[in-house]
Order: C-alpha cells, then structure tokens, then sequence
C-alpha cells in the first residue's frame, strides 16, 4: 500500500494547486485541510482567526489534519503552519511522503499581495511579515521528507518532479 502524500509550506506557495494536479494525475483522493476547516465551520480562516482565535484554529487544525492522515490513497494540502505541530508533522513523516514546496519570499509576495484572507498577513509590511514567518517555520518545513525548489519552475513541472520522487521511494 502506497504511503499517502503531504505537501507543505509557505500559505501562497501553491499547494492546494499542486495537490489537485497531483490528485488527478496520480488517481488519488485530495484533501485541502484548510479547506476541510472552512466547510466544517462555515466560516473562512479569517473569521475563524478573528471570532475564536489562532489558539482555537491551531488545535482544530490538529484534529482534521489527524483525521486526513488516518485516510488512504490521498494527497494532503496542509495548511501553511501544520508542520510547526510536531505532532502533526512526526504523524505526517512516519505514515506519508511529505513535500516542502519551498519559494523564495519575493515571489511569495507578488502571489499574495492582494490577498486579504490571509490571518497571519494583515499589517502594513507584507515582505517583512512574510520573512518573519518563513524564517520561524524553514526549520520544521526542512523535516519533510523532500524539499522542491520551486522559484523557476511550472506547476507541471512541481508535478512531475514530486510524481518521480514519490513513485522511486
């Protein structure tokens, strides 16, 4: 049985949409944890950030992101903080492939300049911000099980490169 796999990093950095390609074109499930919460709760990350609180987000983030692990034969896009959780990244590095989709802060800017759903991204200095938060994460991202440099590449080609990686191991 295939281990399932788990794409993190940086909010912005693509991983929903990478996940769904990968999704299809390797005939897996695809689960978008942040996606799974908004639906559960009916409310955006946002409201859930403004109304309970990033404490509340963390640890129902743990419990989804626990329960999509349990499924088989599934991609999981995590949200851009899950591997900060140890728990949550020792449980995605024994029972899944896990993927850093690694940018560099400038292209994560340009991507996110207009994005007001966003949380953690709501002050004056977005690059600033930006590399604060990279800088605080880069060192749980770099215990997945394979980090993808993507700066000069397609989508496609993020695909391709995470589908040989994952099929040769």
């Amino acid at each position: 049985m295939k281990k399932n796999l788990a794409l993190t990093g940086m909010m912005g950095v693509g991983k929903s949409t990478i996940g769904k390609a990968l999704s299809k074109r390797l005939l897996m499930q695809f689960s978008d944890v942040d996606s799974i919460i908004e639906s559960n709760l009916k409310m955006s990350i946002q409201k859930i950030f403004e109304k309970k609180g990033e404490l509340f987000f963390r640890k129902y983030e743990e419990k989804i992101t626990l329960q999509e692990t349990e499924k088989k034969n599934t991609i999981i896009s995590l949200g851009g903080g899950a591997f900060m959780n140890s728990k949550i990244r020792n449980n995605i590095v024994l029972n899944s492939k896990s993927f850093w989709l690694d940018l560099d802060v400038g292209l994560l800017e340009k991507r996110l300049v207009k994005s007001k759903k966003r949380p953690l991204l709501n002050n004056k200095n977005l690059k600033a911000t930006l590399e604060k938060i990279y800088k605080n994460r880069k060192n749980s991202y770099s215990k997945a099980n394979y980090r993808v440099d993507c700066n000069k590449l397609s989508s496609n080609s993020i695909t391709s490169i995470i589908i040989k990686l994952y099929a040769n191991n």
